[in-house]
């Protein structure tokens, strides 16, 4: 009889170069989560299907042929060293443009590959390094989290709390009894099952307000990033959260609590009056939400264009929001390259405490840079400033 050893890893290396794909793929995502935060498609999905999500220049490893379109093989004459350019295709003018303005070109554009992800996997890329600021011990903690913990080991028990290695210590052990300390012919009075309890574990009480200007002036772009960012903001949240409040508020020349999904697909026009918003937002603190017992977390979203004879009186309020609040975050929405501040925003720069953050995003690429502004964790940069 004769033995030999066969090499498995060829039968291996479709998995194994499936997995390094991954992984770049992972890499790619990681690289272009500003593009992927801002993805309508993603915003609008129910979270339940994978997302496909385009990425350039990122193809999954097969054989290509150039069906007769190269002139040679690129061999070389045998004198060649590493490092040479043995062939070289000729270069051809480019046809990707036509000659004028609307003209169109008559080259192939750039390719992509679209990554296949579920929502859970690219939302722990994108918070994995996100928390709440300055998030402080209470007073009074009333946010629940249950835990298990396993207290003791029995011999009965569901087969999912099997504690594996006493099992196969109490093997080894009644077999050596018998003069084979091996493990082997297992049996019932081997089996060890682990058996556990719920622990209650107190977290900090938080809760985080969200308003945003929803008067005549926010357009479509406009909404659309500050739905962007609380869309994310929320998953943020009740991924990383067990039972952090959040209150929504929308605003014109008056402002409303409203529900979820009011605060999402909900329209309004008319004019703008943002004091509004600070006000029914220091009520509800007032009523809801003591300073004492809770972190709070105030964030608005407008395009700054408010009544002129209202912004000193929304710099009031902003600076009485910051003595009960952990910070207060102000997010402006400038379309295209105007990067001109508003009234609104020149009347906040002279704000100095530091609870205070804004950011200016003028295309849908920052709204990930912003998310990262006002939620990373500490220890981590911050990331460029966007305003």
């Amino acid at each position: 009889m004769s033995l030999n050893q066969q090499d498995w890893s060829l039968h291996r290396k479709g998995s194994i170069d499936q997995k390094r794909h991954m992984e770049k793929v992972r890499d790619a995502v990681k690289k272009n989560l500003a593009d992927i935060v801002s993805e309508e498609s993603i915003i609008m999905s129910d979270g339940k299907r994978a997302i496909k999500v385009p990425i350039r220049s990122l193809e999954q490893y097969r054989f290509r042929y150039d069906s007769g379109k190269q002139e040679h093989a690129g061999q070389g004459n045998g004198k060649s060293k590493v490092g040479d350019v043995i062939a070289k295709e000729p270069q051809q003018q480019g046809k990707g443009t036509g000659k004028g303005k609307g003209d169109p070109g008559e080259e192939a554009g750039d390719e992509y590959y679209e990554a296949e992800i579920s929502m859970e996997e690219l939302t722990a890329l994108i918070f994995e390094d996100l928390e709440l600021p300055n998030l402080e011990e209470k007073r009074q903690a009333e946010l629940e989290t249950e835990t298990v913990k396993f207290t003791d080991v029995r011999k009965k028990g569901p087969m999912a709390n099997l504690d594996k290695k006493r099992t196969i210590m109490e093997n080894i052990k009644r077999n050596a009894a018998k003069g084979d300390p091996t493990f082997h012919d297992i049996s019932n009075d081997d089996l060890r099952f682990k058996v556990w309890e719920p622990t209650v574990r107190y977290e900090s009480n938080a809760v985080v307000i969200a308003m945003m200007d929803v008067s005549g002036s926010m357009g479509e772009f406009e909404k659309y990033i500050a739905r962007s960012f609380y869309f994310w903001m929320v998953r943020f949240l009740r991924t990383k959260y067990q039972h952090v409040q959040i209150v929504f508020i929308s605003h014109h020349t008056e402002a409303k609590e409203v529900t979820e999904e009011e605060f999402f697909y909900r329209g309004e026009s008319g004019g703008t009056q943002v004091s509004s918003a600070y006000e029914l937002a220091l009520q509800i603190i007032a009523e809801r939400f003591n300073p004492v017992d809770w972190n709070i977390y105030p964030f608005h979203f407008s395009d700054g264009d408010n009544l002129p004879w209202d912004n000193d009186r929304c710099l009031e309020l902003v600076e009485e929001l910051m003595k009960q609040c952990n910070i207060f975050g102000y997010g402006e929405i400038r379309e295209g390259h105007y990067r001109s501040p508003s009234t609104l925003m020149s009347a906040y720069n002279k704000v100095q405490d530091p609870k205070f953050i804004s950011v200016t995003i003028s295309d849908k690429r920052e709204v990930y840079p912003a998310l990262r502004k006002f939620f990373h964790a500490r220890g981590v940069a911050t990331p460029d400033p966007i305003a």
